[in-house]
């Protein structure tokens, strides 16, 4: 890559964009799509050009579709794991809604939580699955250990978020002013935070 840099309207020079920049960029391109379309159903030109990169650039630096799909998974545990800790480091006091709600809160991380379901079905893959596995327990682990919360009180809290996540990937919002029973739905699961999942379902008719 040449090191020439680029100029603006008024001459003055544009530094690129560090390695460490263009990385993270890639990574969000790649969450969005791998969200999406699924880890067999995106290719490494579909993230290259959501980067704005060229694909030999996405693969001199991740290697492979695999290995930048795990490193999605990672950065996806890493944001989730900071997150929840960050609400219990405001106090124990109504934890569990608040947990619930800042999660809710990740579909503003486009393709976040969808990237990371799509690897909940590759249990069987033998890279991505024994990954998937581990990112799942971790999160127990959290709320085992340092939540606090019982065993029946992080399966359902797991629970939960499974639906979220199950509503997202089935675009359930699709339906929410036609059909009664997901109006109903929709509004049971989500009382407090219906709005940002019905922003993303805006959002994914739009990426079309």
């Amino acid at each position: 890559m040449s090191s020439v840099s680029t100029h603006d309207e008024t001459h003055r020079p544009v530094p690129r964009m560090k390695s460490e920049d263009r990385r993270e960029l890639i990574l969000q391109a790649a969450t969005e799509v791998f969200g999406q379309f699924g880890y067999h159903g995106s290719t490494t030109d579909q993230i290259a050009r959501a980067a704005g990169v060229s694909q030999p650039y996405v693969v001199r630096m991740f290697g492979t579709k695999e290995r930048l799909y795990i490193e999605v998974i990672e950065r996806a545990l890493v944001f989730i794991l900071r997150s929840f800790r960050a609400v219990l480091a405001e106090g124990s006091h109504d934890l569990g809604p608040r947990l619930g709600s800042a999660y809710v809160e990740m579909l503003r991380q486009r393709g976040l939580l969808l990237s990371l379901m799509h690897s909940f079905v590759l249990g069987g893959d033998p890279v991505i699955g024994p990954r998937a596995r581990q990112g799942f327990l971790e999160v127990y682990a959290f709320l085992r250990e340092e939540a606090g919360f019982t065993a029946e009180e992080a399966n359902r809290f797991l629970e939960g978020g499974m639906l979220l996540n199950t509503l997202v990937g089935l675009r359930m919002s699709d339906e929410f002013e036609t059909s009664e029973a997901a109006n109903e739905m929709l509004c049971s699961a989500l009382p407090q935070k219906l709005d940002v999942l019905l922003e993303l379902g805006t959002q994914q008719r739009e990426a079309l």
